[in-house]
């Protein structure tokens, strides 16, 4: 064993939301706490987050958790967890509140309370009307979030490795992980973190589309470095298209202007949503909304000169309200577009937005993976929380707002495992493995020593390409089984990557190099697992299985990467304490 090594209780992998809830709830009960982040913490994608966050509060109108339960299980399409959705929608309100206590400066109503706006597929009474539950600040509502976390961490006393990306699992004789290996970009140099528990919060994995409103680092490492230690990923073919991208950039726009009050034009001037949402319109969930406006585009009632977008209008709003709710969405479409919305609508399009899927975990952050008959045997030392994990709460289909709730719902769940966790195991460190770091070394070795091979930008295009043309928004078996050839192709192109720069000192080359190791990984389980998925369910709809199939495919899958193939394992259909929510046909 050649790398140095550190020592810590609790290693956490991503300095977004979940991370820095889970840290913060590990340093506050005193286990010696480090969190790695490729950016600074307030830098991470949590920040992009503009709508709000969602919780029962009933401030504006009537709500209570049931509700909002019942509109999660149907908005994953019955592929959610019961026994998690009840979990994270119990804990909303306590968790929200908790946020305001540390400092989040929510919106207010005149009376004091916070300020809470209608958002899709949200509604009152199991499903009957629309209900104001997204709790927000402004358009910045995860900006805000992650400065109030940072900021309670700072004074917890969390150490912070800064500008360092996390490169293997190193897992024990018995499978359970006892650290990882980490790159510091500023010197080059590899380490080894041995630690009593580690936990991915490593968020999405949007890169792996050409549209995407993901930031550029959010390249699937969590899903990548899990699946190379032999574990499985959960329900990959699930992908979220936000459906307001802005047309032509991508850069996202927040579900709260509908909140607040926009529509959704085409061509001719028609609130098309109407035809395809009667009740929920413009609030419908994400899927069906984005599946209507390309459907619209499709059929030749899209907007500008290719009628490749459609216009999403709040000018009726006024520059009062603009300014006050959705100022970040002015300067947005004002920067990118020189098109001021106070004046005329915005152009937008469905863009890839948000992964379902992710690392199979309880809804207490525990990883869960077969082991024998047992289909959810804990992985000892490992957790997962946030984008990266699937717990599932979203199932095939997230709700707007339920993904800030996540991250610090199940952030903190996954930080009380692992206090007890740690805390049962006493000051002892398990042993590293004689050959810890050697996998690591290998590949680094690898990368530093071809002379010539594919370029990593043409390989990063060609596999993007691929994913948006054979795995969007609406899918075909031929269109999937062409996809997963050529995406196979990408793989084996993508191990003879070179890079021309071969110093250490933040040499952003190999940072890129090695992320888009994992992300390809992404992008082939994708590939594979919705060809697989003969169904039409949430986010993944199939033009020639346009039926959700209860009998065949209300299960989890679970993809390897190393020849096993799929497994399916059961959606967890009990609740903790309520009835089971039966299925249903889907309509808003």
């Amino acid at each position: 064993m050649t790398l140095p090594i550190m020592k810590y209780d609790a290693v956490i992998v991503g300095g977004g939301g979940a991370g820095l809830r889970a840290a913060l709830q590990l340093s506050d009960a005193g286990i010696k706490t480090v969190v790695l982040s490729k950016v600074f913490p307030t830098r991470s994608h949590t920040a992009a987050a503009q709508g709000g966050i969602s919780a029962s509060l009933g401030n504006s109108d009537e709500d209570n958790w049931h509700w909002h339960m019942y509109d999660t299980v149907k908005g994953s399409d019955w592929l959610g967890d019961q026994d998690a959705i009840e979990f994270m929608c119990r804990q909303a309100v306590d968790a929200v509140v908790e946020l305001e206590h540390f400092g989040m400066p929510f919106d207010r109503l005149e009376n004091g309370k916070i300020y809470q706006r209608p958002f899709g597929g949200h509604m009152a009474e199991f499903g009957k009307k629309p209900v104001r539950r997204a709790c927000a600040v402004a358009d910045r509502t995860g900006h805000a979030m992650l400065h109030a976390l940072y900021q309670r961490n700072v004074k917890a006393n969390t150490h912070f490795l800064v500008e360092w990306m996390a490169l293997d699992l190193i897992r024990n004789d018995n499978g359970d992980v006892v650290g990882i290996t980490a790159l510091e970009m500023e010197t080059g140099d590899v380490y080894i973190i041995q630690a009593k528990a580690v936990l991915f919060a490593t968020g999405g994995a949007g890169r792996i589309y050409q549209s995407s409103t993901n930031a550029f680092i959010n390249t699937g490492d969590g899903i990548g470095i899990t699946l190379r230690a032999g574990l499985p990923v959960e329900d990959m073919e699930f992908w979220q298209f936000h459906p307001t991208g802005l047309a032509g950039a991508g850069v996202l726009i927040t579900e709260g202007v509908r909140g607040e009050g926009g529509y959704l034009l085409n061509c001719n001037g028609e609130r098309f949503m109407e035809r395809y949402a009667p009740t929920a319109k413009d609030l419908a969930s994400r899927d069906v909304v984005s599946r209507a406006m390309q459907v619209e585009i499709n059929e030749g009632r899209g907007c500008g000169k290719n009628k490749d977008y459609v216009m999403l209008k709040l000018d009726h709003l006024g520059k009062d309200v603009i300014d006050q709710r959705l100022p970040g969405i002015r300067e947005i479409s004002i920067q990118f577009l020189g098109i001021d919305p106070v004046k005329e609508p915005i152009p937008v399009v469905p863009t890839c937005h948000y992964m379902m899927g992710g690392i199979p975990t309880n809804y207490k952050g525990e990883v869960v993976v077969p082991r024998g008959k047992d289909m959810e045997a804990v992985v000892n030392g490992f957790y997962a929380a946030g984008e990266c994990a699937c717990a599932s709460v979203h199932g095939a289909n997230r709700l707007g707002t339920n993904s800030l709730l996540d991250l610090v719902v199940f952030g903190k769940s996954a930080g009380n495992s692992m206090i007890e966790y740690i805390k049962s195991h006493g000051n002892e460190y398990k042993e590293l493995p004689s050959n810890a770091g050697d996998f690591t070394v290998e590949r680094l070795n690898k990368l530093n020593a071809r002379t010539s091979g594919e370029s990593v930008a043409d390989v990063r295009a060609e596999m993007q390409k691929i994913m948006q043309q054979h795995a969007g928004v609406f899918r075909t078996q031929s269109v999937l089984e062409d996809g997963i050839k050529k995406i196979k192709e990408v793989y084996k192109r993508s191990q003879n990557m070179f890079i021309k720069d071969k110093s250490k000192v933040f040499n952003t080359a190999r940072v890129e190099a090695l992320e888009l190791m994992n992300t390809i990984e992404v992008a082939v389980a994708t590939m594979i697992c919705a060809e697989a998925r003969k169904e039409s369910r949430g986010a993944q709809a199939r033009e020639d299985y346009p039926e959700r199939n209860d009998e065949l495919f209300m299960k989890h899958t679970l993809y390897y990467n190393d020849g096993r193939g799929l497994v399916y394992k059961e959606v967890h259909n009990t609740p903790l304490t309520v009835d089971y929510i039966k299925p249903a046909k889907r309509v808003y």
